[in-house]
């Protein structure tokens, strides 16, 4: 198994209290510091988030100006979309084309290409998109042709969502043919449906890690004999969750019980509309209760979060290793969590945890490529 980070600019209350009128210019140095932390600890990948108009739950916009300022501050980790919203409305396929072919030569070949619908309803309809189910078809249509654009010369296309007369859609990849393929999915369809396209697979734990087994399975299944949209195939599903690891794991409990979790995940149920409504969630405005300390303790006994010392960690992470996942990736900073634990804990990670798990210098990605083009 692989590791990664989430970046996505999340302010929190508790964090706005103890940064003021600084807070959202401190929480995008802080991501920023957080990837140079993951780099420095042997973590493959990073990804950024795209999301408009969501207030306190994300921020990070215009993502591939700050992937591209990370790409410089960085030496091995690999610098994904996580992801990039390919619908016309929002972003024009061609500009999509453009950022990522730019991004892969600034970084020397660490660009890893996710993308999606937008999650939203909020998002979707700030751009003029009233009917979130055309979102799927617009990704059908346009992901193919972002393709396109990188390889032929000259590209044009009639689509129902977007038309170019015919153009050179310039730069042209650095990676041959081109960077990693990914998408979004919350979803079983979606899991299959990147399963036949040959797609690698970014998603976010909001329970057990056991609920990804089928799906999991289903997808090495099904990826085995796809029709890929890209040049390749991506073979990877990454799990999103969080990770706080400190050598001493009662100042890791005592860290967790006041960082403003469970604030963050109301508002993924404020906003992420599109997502399914567990029972029993909240209604916004009001907020999902913050876990008690007993409930941590059970969370991190029963190794449902990784949280704690790094042998607690451990425990925690072999669960979702267990489920077929090729990467786990933390959102860390979805929280109220002070920059320097974050760093801190990126660290012990990175000493203790990560090298029982990833063994092999060369990222997935890289290695499928190259078995697979011959280069």
């Amino acid at each position: 198994m692989e590791f990664g980070i989430f970046n996505g600019m999340c302010i929190t209350p508790k964090y706005r209290e103890a940064h003021g009128a600084r807070s959202e210019h401190d929480r995008l140095l802080d991501e920023l510091a957080f990837i140079r932390a993951a780099d420095a600890a042997g973590f493959k990948y990073t990804w950024a988030t795209e999301h408009h108009f969501l207030t306190e739950y994300s921020h990070l916009s215009a993502s591939e100006a700050f992937m591209g300022f990370a790409a410089a501050q960085t030496e091995n980790i690999h610098i994904g979309s996580g992801i990039f919203n390919i619908t016309p409305p929002v972003n024009h396929p061609a500009r999509v084309a453009e950022k990522v072919a730019m991004l892969d030569h600034l970084s020397n070949g660490r660009i890893e290409f996710g993308v999606g619908r937008g999650s939203s309803t909020t998002e979707q309809r700030g751009f003029g998109i009233e009917d979130p189910e055309l979102t799927r078809e617009m990704v059908a249509e346009t992901l193919p042709q972002i393709v396109r654009m990188f390889r032929d010369e000259p590209y044009s296309f009639e689509g129902k969502f977007f038309s170019m007369p015919e153009r050179n859609v310039l730069p042209k990849p650095y990676t041959d043919p081109h960077p990693p393929l990914w998408v979004a999915a919350g979803s079983p369809s979606t899991f299959e449906l990147a399963a036949q396209q040959g797609l690698g697979v970014l998603c976010f734990a909001f329970g057990k890690p056991e609920q990804f087994t089928p799906l999991i399975e289903g997808y090495k299944k099904t990826i085995e004999n796809c029709d890929p949209v890209g040049e390749y195939v991506n073979n990877n599903v990454m799990i999103t969750t969080q990770m706080l690891c400190l050598e001493d794991g009662g100042r890791a409990r005592d860290v967790v019980r006041n960082i403003d979790q469970a604030y963050h995940s109301s508002l993924v149920f404020r906003y992420l509309d599109t997502f399914p409504r567990p029972a029993g969630i909240p209604v916004w405005p009001e907020l999902i209760p913050e876990q008690t300390p007993q409930m941590i303790d059970g969370a991190i006994d029963k190794g449902l979060i990784a949280v704690g010392d790094p042998e607690e960690v451990t425990r925690a992470v072999q669960r979702f290793a267990d489920t077929g996942a090729d990467q786990l990736a933390f959102g860390m900073l979805s929280s109220a969590m002070p920059i320097e634990i974050c760093e801190e804990a990126v660290a012990t990670f990175g000493k203790h945890v990560l090298p029982q798990f990833d063994k092999d210098p060369v990222h997935s990605t890289t290695r499928q490529r190259q078995a697979q083009i011959g280069h």
